[in-house]
């Protein structure tokens, strides 16, 4: 029997609200946590308003809310599911010899277009919105901007002491032992932002306290350039803070990774990070996918056993087994250990059989 395009588009829009509701309801939890939080880091910031800490919550929100999607496609579908059981529409369904693949096939295929749509609308806004946060973060909590940014000419570092600010640019560089660049020039200015010499580096590696500069000419506003072949600058600059500025993969737009990727690898820094969170936005679709055979086969488990209260925690559990096996293997990504493809795709993919091979079980015996 071939299901009718009427109880596929009436399941599709019980399911739809369903995920909807859930995903709402995770926002508002989410956002009083982090409110909390907040109110908690800017609790010694006299300068920080009630106004700012909404603004700021609201502003990660979007980010903290992809976290929980996929749950909230979970939940969704175990409600969607349990009501068509409760009033009996399912075992009507079932009786007039639906099969589970066919009324379940809508919901894989909204839960399949909600992926698609998160990914390619929802992301580039929340990765904007992130990004304006980590703004607001490094202005009223943390103190200090950002260092490092990544330009197709290049990459910049910048620095503020007492003595005056400094912009470092180069061509290419290094971050697998400590901070090296090549091809450099750093301009100086003093604190009340006049220039005040120029060095062009063959390269530069920063150490404790000092860059550490090769062949280098000194141009200063007084006087002719200077060769210098070693040359040691003072900074305060460390390597830790170089990579804690390094634009974070949830800060990217899903449509502008790519490019970010090719100008940090050009430009001599890793991108393991971003290309890991690149494949695993492409993994969502599949994922979400995944959840709504997850949650079928719990439900279907209590339309023939009963249960549904040990049955509903089983299967948040299950979800919460398979988001922590999927931070796992990011994990093991980041570090080298597993290839970033594999670290991105092998969770959503696995569970997927796993899923599929329930369903079979529980519905082809």
């Amino acid at each position: 029997m071939h299901l009718s395009w009427t109880f596929s588009r009436y399941f599709s829009r019980q399911f739809l609200s369903a995920v909807g509701v859930s995903f709402l309801i995770c926002l508002a939890i989410i956002f009083l946590a982090d409110f909390v939080e907040l109110l908690r880091r800017t609790s010694t910031k006299d300068h920080v308003s009630i106004g700012i800490v909404v603004s700021m919550a609201l502003l990660r929100l979007p980010s903290l809310g992809w976290e929980v999607m996929p749950f909230a496609v979970l939940i969704g579908g175990m409600a969607s599911l349990l009501r068509l059981n409760r009033s009996q529409e399912l075992v009507v369904a079932r009786a007039a010899g639906v099969s589970a693949w066919q009324f379940l096939m809508p919901a894989v295929l909204v839960a399949f277009v909600i992926g698609v749509v998160a990914v390619t609308v929802y992301n580039p806004v929340a990765a904007a919105m992130v990004s304006q946060f980590g703004q607001l973060e490094s202005k009223f909590i943390k103190g200090r901007a950002s260092l490092l940014s990544v330009a197709q000419t290049g990459f910049w570092l910048r620095e503020s002491d007492e003595n005056g600010k400094s912009v470092v640019h180069a061509l290419r560089g290094s971050s697998t032992d400590g901070i090296a660049l090549q091809d450099v020039i750093i301009f100086r200015y003093t604190s009340d932002n006049v220039f005040a010499g120029r060095l062009d580096a063959s390269s530069a590696d920063l150490r404790p306290g000092y860059w550490q500069l090769k062949d280098v000419w000194l141009a200063e506003p007084s006087g002719q350039p200077k060769f210098h072949e070693n040359y040691q600058l003072a900074t305060e600059l460390k390597p830790e803070r170089v990579h804690e500025s390094f634009n974070r993969p949830e800060t990217i737009s899903f449509w502008d990774l790519p490019q970010f990727i090719e100008l940090a690898e050009e430009a001599g820094f890793s991108a393991r990070q971003h290309r890991i969170h690149f494949h695993s936005l492409l993994a969502s679709p599949i994922l979400f996918a995944t959840m709504v055979l997850v949650a079928a086969t719990f439900s279907m488990r209590i339309s023939r056993l009963g249960g549904v209260g040990q049955l509903v925690v089983a299967a948040i559990f299950a979800g919460f087994m398979l988001f922590f096996l999927t931070r796992l293997s990011l994990a093991f990504g980041s570090s080298g250990i597993i290839p970033p493809i594999l670290a991105a795709w092998a969770p959503a993919l696995i569970a997927m059989l796993l899923g599929l091979s329930a369903l079979f079980h529980l519905e082809d015996g």
